[in-house]
C-alpha cells in the first residue's frame, strides 16, 4: 500500500512515525483500498454487488421465476371448443400472446390490467389444430404448446336462397332452410346477418325450427347489394348439434315488377318500376277451388313442367306434362301458367282452373305471340304477384316466400333476438 511496516514487536513505535504522520498516511491510501482493508470478512459477504453484470444476472433469475400456463394443456387431442384459450403467467407478466390454427385462422384476444391472463376473443374452432406461442415480460425464450379441438358429433347446415350472385326482383326475401331443428333460435339468428346497399333495417323471422326468413319493412329497392354472412361453424343450434357454415354470399335486386291480378274483373296487370307495362286476361280458381289472396313471390320457373292433381290432394282429376311457362308462387302448389287446352274465350271471362293464375298459351312453349310466354319472358324469381278478389283468404306468409303479408309488427315479433 506505499505505506513503510510499523512494528510493534517491542510494544512501542517506531521513532520516525508520528501518530498523526501515521493518520496521514491512511489518509493519502486510495478510498476503495481503505474501504476495503476496513470491512471485516462479515461484511464483505452481506454487501450484494451492484456492477452491471450483476444486475442483468439478477433480472434473469426474475425472468427464469415466471411460469407460463396454456388452456387447454399443450398436447391435448380432443380439446373442447366450447370456451376460449387462456394463458396465465405466475411470478411475471405477459408480453405477447400468439394463437394460430393449421386452417390458416387466428384467435385475437385480450390480456387483463395486470398482463397475467390472456384470453381469446372467440372460441377456438373444431377439429382444428392450434399452436399457442407466449412470452413473459423480460424473457428471452418462448413459451410453445400445441393442441387439436375435437370434431362435433352432429352437424347441421342451413340452405339458403336465393342462389349466390343471383339477381331477383324487389320482392325476394333471404330464407334459410337449416337441416336440424334449431332449439337455440337466439344463438342461430345472432350467428347470421343480413346486410344491404343501400342501408335499410332487416329483419329475420322464424317460420318454425327449421327456417328463418329475413327481409326489410318494404319491398327491396331496385338495385340493392345483399350480403349474407353465416357464421355459424361450432354454433350449437340444439343439444350436441353444431353448425359447419362460416361463409358470405351476395345476391342482386334488379328492376322492380309487381304484378296485380284482380280475379273479378279476370286481368293482370303489370307495371315494371311503377309505370304500367304490360296487361293480361288470365282466368283463376273456380267457386271448388278458389285461388289464395294476398301478396305473392316467383320462387321456381319452368319453361314446361308436368302438374299432376294427386301432388295436390286432388285426386287424378288432372295430369298435363307440359304446362308451359309455369312460375310457382306458393309451396302448396299455386302457379301463375301458360294454358294451351283451353279455350281463348276462357282468359278475361271466366275463373275454371284448381286455383292457379292461367294466361292463354302454346302447346311446346314456344309461341311467343301469346300472354304465357310475354309474361314468363318478362318476369324473375322474387317478382311480386298480388291476387285480389279470389273469393279465398290470404296466403299464409309460410306458404311460399310470402312473408309481405305480414305486418312489420308481426314480422319482427317472430325474430329471437
Amino acid at each position: 500500500m506505499g505505506v513503510q511496516h510499523i512494528s510493534n514487536r517491542s510494544g512501542r513505535q517506531s521513532g520516525r512515525w508520528s501518530r498523526r504522520g501515521i493518520l496521514a498516511a491512511l489518509g493519502a491510501v486510495p478510498a476503495g483500498a481503505a474501504l476495503a482493508g476496513c470491512s471485516s470478512s462479515a461484511d464483505a459477504s452481506a454487501s450484494a454487488p451492484t456492477d452491471g453484470k450483476a444486475a442483468t444476472a439478477s433480472a434473469k433469475s426474475a425472468a427464469r421465476k415466471a411460469t407460463i400456463t396454456v388452456t387447454p394443456v399443450s398436447g391435448t387431442k380432443k380439446a373442447d371448443f366450447g370456451s376460449p384459450v387462456e394463458v396465465t403467467v405466475a411470478d411475471g407478466t405477459l408480453a405477447s400472446v400468439t394463437v394460430a390454427g393449421n386452417d390458416g385462422s387466428t384467435l385475437a384476444g385480450a390480456f387483463n390490467a395486470a398482463k397475467t391472463k390472456w384470453t381469446s376473443a372467440k372460441n377456438p374452432y373444431s377439429g382444428t389444430k392450434y399452436t399457442v406461442t407466449a412470452k413473459a415480460q423480460g424473457a428471452t425464450d418462448e413459451t410453445v404448446a400445441t393442441f387439436t379441438t375435437k370434431s362435433p358429433g352432429e352437424t347441421f347446415v342451413g340452405y339458403f336462397t336465393p342462389e349466390a350472385d343471383s339477381t331477383s326482383g324487389v320482392g325476394m326475401p333471404v330464407s334459410i332452410n337449416f337441416t336440424h331443428a334449431v332449439k337455440d333460435r337466439a344463438a342461430v339468428q345472432k350467428a347470421i346477418t343480413v346486410t344491404a346497399e343501400p342501408e335499410v333495417e332487416i329483419v329475420g323471422h322464424w317460420f318454425s325450427d327449421t327456417r328463418l326468413d329475413f327481409r326489410p319493412e318494404t319491398y327491396w329497392a331496385k338495385g340493392t347489394k345483399i350480403t349474407l354472412s353465416l357464421r355459424l361453424k361450432d354454433v350449437e343450434g340444439q343439444d350436441g348439434v353444431y353448425g359447419v357454415q362460416s361463409k358470405d354470399v351476395t345476391f342482386h335486386i334488379g328492376r322492380e315488377q309487381i304484378s296485380t291480378v284482380d280475379l273479378s274483373t279476370k286481368q293482370m296487370v303489370v307495371k315494371r318500376d311503377g309505370a304500367a307495362y304490360a296487361s293480361y286476361p288470365v282466368s283463376g280458381g273456380n267457386a271448388q277451388h278458389t285461388t289464395w289472396s294476398g301478396i305473392m313471390v316467383i320462387s321456381e320457373r319452368f319453361k314446361q313442367t308436368r302438374m299432376e292433381s294427386s301432388t295436390v290432394g286432388l285426386g287424378d282429376e288432372y295430369d298435363i306434362s307440359d304446362v308451359p311457362h309455369a312460375q310457382r308462387l306458393t309451396t302448396s302448389g299455386t302457379f301463375v301458367h301458360g294454358n294451351y287446352w283451353a279455350s281463348t274465350s276462357v282468359f278475361g271471362n271466366e275463373n275454371t282452373s284448381h286455383g292457379c293464375v292461367g294466361l292463354h298459351d302454346a302447346k311446346g312453349a314456344s309461341d311467343s305471340s301469346v300472354a304465357g310466354y310475354k309474361f314468363y319472358e318478362s318476369s324473375m324469381i322474387g317478382d311480386v304477384v298480388i291476387v285480389r278478389n279470389s273469393g279465398e283468404k290470404t296466403v299464409e306468409a309460410s306458404n311460399g316466400l310470402n312473408g309481405w303479408n305480414l305486418s312489420w309488427s308481426d314480422w319482427k315479433a317472430g325474430s329471437a333476438v
